[in-house]
């Protein structure tokens, strides 16, 4: 087939990129590099079935023409990251909102399928762990920046169910917890690859608020290939999936675990989250998928151990 992906230099872009291509198909890529990197796709930039343009999805020209070579579009463009999202509260909404807006209308125009990926940040601060598809979500205050990436995201959900229920356009929902793997930047307030490196250097590790909040992380290598098989599972559309791991652990426990796995020097520092972030900024305590309803469509278990990860990190980073 011939795939388009959007944010196709990012971490998880290339990672699917990569992995499409190897299955045989035609990758069109677009990416406007404000996240993503040339350097993540150098090592299959050179394929003859790999087609990469510079650009925004907000411009409706350009995604004209991608799209109309495409039978499948897999959206992953969007605002990542806590720190961008703080410092570029209106571009994220923007480019969350409109831009999904844009691929949802060119996908109906030309009969092109939709993987639409969204985030655990839907739920919000609720306190029911584990997540299921069908929570109810609890968001705080419009002043706090974090809330309004989260509110975008939820936008983009109802807009490709209005159009999976109003134009019949086949379109997927998937909502991602903590990925993590090779080719990650903490620069933009991603936890375990500003461990990794903190670590690698012998320079502290910097965790935010008590430590006590949990996360489970998922290897990039396992989420793709949910991407995958839910884009090409009819029964799955029309739904939305969790995609993750339940493998749960602290975040100052990781801070230790990632200084073992190192052999480091570093200290461990906290800082305050206000300190880090914004006055006022809320976390979630606790973070974890339930994973039911993915293993029940597709069969979904993840390969990969949180130790099995870390592993792979560092030896990315070392390099």
């Amino acid at each position: 087939m011939k795939i388009l992906i959007t944010g196709g230099a990012g971490f998880i872009g290339s990672h699917l990129a990569e992995r499409l291509l190897g299955d045989g198909h035609e990758v069109f890529a677009i990416d406007n590099l404000s996240t993503g990197s040339l350097a993540n796709i150098d090592s299959f930039k050179d394929n003859h079935k790999f087609h990469f343009s510079i650009g925004s999805i907000l411009n409706r020209e350009l995604m004209d023409k991608l799209i109309s070579q495409c039978d499948q579009v897999y959206h992953l463009a969007a605002a990542v990251g806590v720190k961008y999202i703080i410092e570029n509260p209106l571009l994220s909404l923007k480019t969350n909102i409109v831009g999904t807006d844009n691929v949802l209308e060119l996908c109906n125009k030309y009969k092109a399928k939709a993987l639409i990926t969204s985030t655990s940040e839907i739920y919000g601060k609720s306190e029911k762990v584990p997540f299921s598809e069908q929570d109810n979500r609890l968001l705080g205050s419009t002043h706090i920046s974090r809330w309004g990436y989260s509110c975008s995201k939820a936008i983009d959900e109802f807009l490709a169910l209005a159009f999976y229920r109003e134009k019949k356009l086949p379109v997927v929902i998937v909502r991602c917890f903590n990925t993590v793997g090779p080719r990650q930047t903490g620069q933009y307030g991603m936890v375990l690859p500003k461990f990794v490196k903190a670590a690698l250097l012998d320079q502290p590790i910097v965790v935010y608020g008590s430590g006590k909040q949990t996360r489970c992380f998922a290897d990039v290598s396992d989420v793709v290939g949910a991407f995958v098989k839910l884009m090409n599972t009819a029964e799955c559309e029309g739904e939305v999936f969790n995609v993750g791991t339940t493998e749960s652990i602290s975040i100052e426990d990781l801070a230790q675990k990632v200084k073992e796995m190192c052999s480091s020097k570093s200290r461990i520092e906290y800082m305050s989250y206000e300190a880090a972030f914004e006055e006022g900024f809320e976390d979630m305590m606790n973070r974890m998928p339930d994973l039911n309803k993915i293993k029940e469509y597709i069969g979904y278990e993840p390969k990969y151990k949180l130790d099995d990860i870390i592993t792979r990190m560092i030896k990315y980073y070392e390099n």
